[in-house]
C-alpha cells in the first residue's frame, strides 16, 4: 500500500517498524528540521550485533519501506563489510552500525543541537 506524498516523518516511521522487524537496537532519531546546512531532515540510527545482524537490519529496512511506501534508498552504502550501513533516502537517512562503529563515530554527538528521540527495544 503505497501512500501518496509521504511526508519525511512518516518515512521514519516506516523505517523505524522495518528496523524492529529485525530486532534492531538502540534506534534513535535525530530530527534536523531545525538546524542549518543539514544535509537531510532526519537521521535514524540503530546498530546490530553483529556483520550479519546489521546486513539484516539494513536489508530489512529496504524490503519494508519498499513495501509499505514505495521508497526505495537513492543510495546505500557499507553493504561489503557490514559494520555501518547506510541508506539514503532524500530527507531521511538511515545508519545501521555494530555498535562498536556507532560508538567510534558517536554521530549523535557529532549533531547533539538535533532533537533526539530514543525508540524502546521491543524485546
Amino acid at each position: 500500500m503505497k501512500e501518496e506524498n509521504m511526508t519525511a516523518k512518516q518515512l521514519v516511521n516506516t523505517i523505524v517498524e522495518g528496523i524492529q522487524e529485525k530486532k534492531g537496537t538502540n534506534i534513535a532519531i535525530l530530527d534536523l528540521t531545525e538546524l542549518d546546512n543539514t544535509i537531510c531532515q532526519y537521521f535514524v540510527i540503530c546498530d546490530g550485533d553483529s556483520n550479519t545482524h546489521v546486513d539484516a537490519v539494513a536489508n530489512s529496512v529496504d524490503d519494508y519501506v519498499r513495501k509499505h511506501a514505495g521508497e526505495k534508498p537513492n543510495h546505500t552504502e557499507g553493504f561489503t563489510n557490514a559494520e555501518w550501513i547506510l541508506l539514503d533516502y532524500f530527507d531521511v537517512i538511515v545508519h545501521v552500525f555494530q555498535r562498536s562503529q556507532r560508538e567510534f563515530y558517536n554521530l549523535e554527538n557529532l549533531w547533539a543541537d538535533a532533537e533526539r528521540t530514543d525508540i524502546e527495544n521491543l524485546f
